[in-house]
């Protein structure tokens, strides 16, 4: 059990040293591109260290871990819903304001490396999620797994942009997903999280 626990503090770690990469990198372009839809992924990549903080704040101590398997699992709750929310705001804004961002190849590269990445990752701490019986671990997983979608949407809509002017394209694809995002922060802060992510 203690070796699981390392592993996903090791996973923990893992994932806070992506994403505050890919969140400075994105975050970066975006800026000198003028891309929101990229700045926005740069700011998901930061939600993801809070989540991967509060999973790690899960295995700190082996006493109270179930409350602190709780607490974990709200914040990965909430998580999700600033996530919701912030898509909502940005891609709505995209749509609004018809913003045509310039090409980032600096985007492209981070949306393909992040696209490679996120699943790993996932699947690993899925496996040391259902070893430890951890739901944090899980939902924390699946937050992941978004991460991965999230960044299939801001390549094709980088992508999209570049070769045929589609400005609207990531913004639409962002607002499709908002409702799924919603319903697992809504899960997680109910406690229910993961219950059909195993």
């Amino acid at each position: 059990m203690l070796t699981l626990a390392r592993r996903g503090r090791r996973l923990a770690y893992l994932t806070i040293a992506w994403n505050c990469l890919e969140g400075l990198v994105s975050v970066i372009a975006g800026a000198i591109a003028g891309s929101i839809s990229l700045v926005g992924f740069g700011i998901d990549s930061f939600i993801e260290v809070a989540s991967a903080s509060a999973v790690l704040w899960r295995f700190s101590r082996i006493e109270g871990g179930e409350k602190r398997e709780k607490t974990a699992l709200r914040i990965v709750g909430v998580c999700f819903l600033v996530l919701a929310a912030y898509l909502t705001y940005q891609s709505l804004r995209d749509l609004m304001l018809r913003v045509l961002p310039e090409t980032s190849l600096a985007g492209i590269i981070i949306a393909c490396a992040s696209l490679v990445a996120m699943p790993l990752l996932s699947r690993a701490k899925n496996r040391v999620g259902t070893q430890l019986g951890s739901r944090a671990v899980r939902a924390d997983a699946v937050q992941t797994d978004f991460c991965f979608w999230l960044s299939a949407i801001l390549l094709a809509g980088l992508l999209l942009n570049t070769l045929l002017g589609w400005w609207w394209a990531d913004a639409a694809a962002a607002l499709l997903m908002v409702p799924l995002i919603a319903r697992e922060g809504i899960e997680a802060l109910r406690g229910e999280a993961c219950d059909s992510c195993a």
